[in-house]
Order: structure tokens, then C-alpha cells, then sequence
């Protein structure tokens, strides 16, 4: 059977090239970049390489990106270093409901330990309105942390105009781009943020390696004790194999980006205009065009999201829910919750998310195997057969 990868946004595949560059620091290029011979010499000459990848892909300078472990990584040093580098000054953190789990649950770990969070709705797009944003600042407000886009459901939030409002106010400003980063245009300096967290499995890098940029003059605490790697600020040998593949990661997934995107987001629009024609009662999440070029999710009415991907997956189609069940919750998705829907319309939740090796035949299969799927689970639900009672 053939299979159809369509869960980009869970991790990608680590591509040929990116393999290629990593594999001499396991075995040739293998010396510590902290040592001062010829092994640890050209080991740290490819840490300032992948540094300088990283940095010009999004726009900073060099010496303003530190690598971390994944994005959780960096959004926990983020906020918590922020937060706890500024306690004089205030208590007070600003987020939104939508967060990825790596922001919310640190936002409630600061709560046990003295922090005020101020957690902001979202329209029924799933943006964050900057007016709110500027509302909730008070004189005890230390950080704003932001998406930059939804991992569910592909919302871009208006990050830049809510950087003015932060600068405007001497708060710091952080922004979660694990989904955005390699998929849309980023310039970290135009945009006016002054943390940004990325993470490699979602462009094509290996898992477990990430980065935090951090602008120049921003002072947040030191991530983790131990010797003065990453400039003295997160103790640990360098994972040097993981950070070349980064490295060359980000620069092939921005080397024609705005091209890229423009690719993926026909792939997208052809599988949301097919799906919402074939399928009755179904409804799009997130905003129409300001969405990530990848990312498709919809609800579907009268079926349970677990048993859909189910089926997806016998058909040789691989996707993700907006149910948790198969994490071992049954509550559906707080995203889903927050833009207004019902619990039982959440539960029938689909995310489709495309890649660099997903094809048009791809969008065709998906296209022609979902409606029978959704028909079939809905013949079979009590709930559809009474939808009109």
C-alpha cells in the first residue's frame, strides 16, 4: 500500500541533504567544540556555521541565537527566564488561550511560584485582537509570549503589531514560531520581537535539536548550570551532528520560501475547497487566508475524530485530530474550545498538514478516500441518523 504523510506539523522527515551534513560529526568531525586542537577546531567551526544559518534565515545576527534541545526548550528558557530575570520589576505575564502546552503549562508552573497570567481570548479565527493585548498591560507586566501561528489550527496572529504595543510599553515580547518558522517569511528585526523560538523536526532537521533567538541587550537568566557553552548561558557539550543538520535544515527551507509557500498553499486550498464541497456538515478552523500555507483543519459533525484517523490510516493516510483521546483525555482540543466550538463538534476535528514531499496525487487520494470514510463512520452514528429530529 502506498502511504500518505499528511502530519507535518507533528515532525517531519529529516531530508537526504540534511542527513548527508550530519553524518562526519559522528564519526569524522567528531571532536568537542569547546577543545582547542584540530578535531575541536573544525567542530567549532561548524558551530559558528550553523550558527550563522540559523541566524541569517530569520534575520538576526550571529551571536543572538542559542541552541536549545527542541522548541519546548527554548519557550520554557523564554519565559521562565525572562520572568525570574525581571521579578523586581513586575509579576505580570500576558499569553493566549491558544498556546502550544510548552507555553501554557510553563505560564501555570510561573503561577505556583508568585507570577500573575493574564490568558486572552481569540476570535472565532483564532486571533489574538492587539487591543486586548494593550488592555491587559499593567505597571507590573514583564513579558507578552505569543504564538506566531497555531500548531492546530494554522492561525498567523498579527505578531509585529503586537511587538509596537510591547515595545510602546518596555515589556519584553517572545513569540512561539515552531509552526512558522521554514513555512513563512520571518525577519526577526521587522517584526520587532525580542525572543523567538524554533525547532528543527518541523523543517526537515533531526529531532531533539532547536534554537532561541534573543536580541542583543535582552537579559533573561542562564537556562541551565554547567560550563560556558552557548556563551556561558546553557551549560552542556554541544549536540554538534543535531545543530550541523539544523543548520543546513533552515537554510534549504528558506532559501526560496515565499516559492515554497506559495507550492504548499494551492496543495492546501485545493484539499479545503474539495472537502468543504464533498462533505456536508463540515466547517474550516482558523482564518481562510491568514493561515499558515500548509495547514488544513476542519470539523466534521456527526463523527469522532479517533475513529476517523483510524480509518485514515487503514486507507494508508496519516493525519491528527482535534481529540485527545488518543493521548488518553477526552477532552478535545483547548484550541478548538477557545474559537467558539461545541465539545461534540471539536471531537470530529481533522488537521491535515502538508510537506515538501507531499504531491497533488496526494491531495487526489486524500480527496476521493475521506468523503467515503466520513460517509461510512456517519451511516454508522446514532448522532447523524437523528441529526434532523
Amino acid at each position: 500500500m502506498d502511504r500518505i504523510y499528511m502530519d507535518n506539523a507533528a515532525t517531519t522527515r529529516v531530508k537526504p541533504e540534511v542527513r548527508d551534513a550530519m553524518l562526519p560529526f559522528y564519526d569524522e568531525v567528531f571532536g568537542n567544540p569547546s577543545t582547542i586542537y584540530y578535531y575541536g577546531r573544525e567542530a567549532h567551526k561548524a558551530l559558528d556555521h550553523a550558527r550563522q544559518q540559523v541566524a541569517a534565515a530569520i534575520g538576526a545576527d550571529k551571536d543572538e541565537i542559542y541552541f536549545t534541545s527542541c522548541g519546548t526548550e527554548s519557550d520554557n528558557w523564554a519565559i521562565k527566564g525572562a520572568a525570574f530575570a525581571h521579578q523586581k520589576k513586575g509579576n505580570h505575564i500576558i499569553t493566549s488561550a491558544i498556546e502550544h502546552h510548552a507555553v501554557l503549562h510553563t505560564c501555570a508552573w510561573l503561577e505556583k511560584h508568585g507570577f500573575e497570567v493574564t490568558y486572552l481570548p481569540v476570535d472565532e479565527y483564532g486571533r489574538v485582537n492587539p487591543a486586548d493585548v494593550e488592555k491587559a498591560i499593567t505597571d507590573k507586566t514583564i513579558l507578552i509570549t505569543i504564538m506566531f501561528a497555531n500548531n492546530e489550527i494554522g492561525t498567523i496572529q498579527p505578531i509585529a503589531e503586537i511587538a509596537k504595543i510591547a515595545k510602546a510599553h518596555n515589556v519584553l515580547f517572545h513569540t512561539d514560531a515552531v509552526q512558522a518558522v521554514g513555512a513563512v517569511p520571518i525577519n526577526v528585526h521587522e517584526l520587532g520581537v525580542d525572543m523567538l523560538s524554533l525547532s528543527g523536526h518541523k523543517f526537515y532537521a533531526p529531532k531533539g535539536v532547536g534554537a532561541l533567538y534573543i536580541r542583543r541587550g535582552v537579559r533573561i537568566d542562564i537556562n541551565q548550570q554547567g560550563g560556558a557553552q552557548e556563551r556561558g548561558k546553557r551549560g552542556g557539550t554541544e549536540n554538534m551532528a543535531q545543530i550541523v543538520g539544523l543548520g543546513k535544515a533552515i537554510e534549504m527551507a528558506t532559501a526560496d520560501v515565499e516559492g515554497h509557500a506559495k507550492k504548499l498553499a494551492h496543495m492546501r486550498d485545493r484539499l479545503i475547497d474539495g472537502i468543504l464541497a464533498e462533505i456536508p456538515d463540515v466547517k474550516l478552523n482558523g482564518h481562510r487566508t491568514e493561515r499558515l500555507p500548509n495547514n488544513v483543519n476542519v470539523s466534521i459533525r456527526y463523527i469522532e475524530g479517533e475513529a476517523l484517523l483510524l480509518r485514515l490510516d487503514l486507507a494508508g493516510i496519516a493525519a491528527s485530530s482535534g481529540s485527545a483521546c488518543t493521548s488518553g483525555s477526552l477532552d478535545p482540543s483547548h484550541v478548538l474550545l477557545a474559537i467558539g466550538l461545541p465539545h461534540e463538534v471539536a471531537h470530529g476535528s481533522l488537521r491535515l498538514s502538508l510537506g515538501d514531499f507531499n504531491t497533488e496525487h496526494d491531495v487526489d487520494v486524500v480527496l476521493e478516500k475521506l468523503p467515503e470514510i466520513v460517509k461510512t463512520l456517519r451511516d454508522m452514528s446514532p448522532l447523524y441518523a437523528d441529526r434532523n429530529q
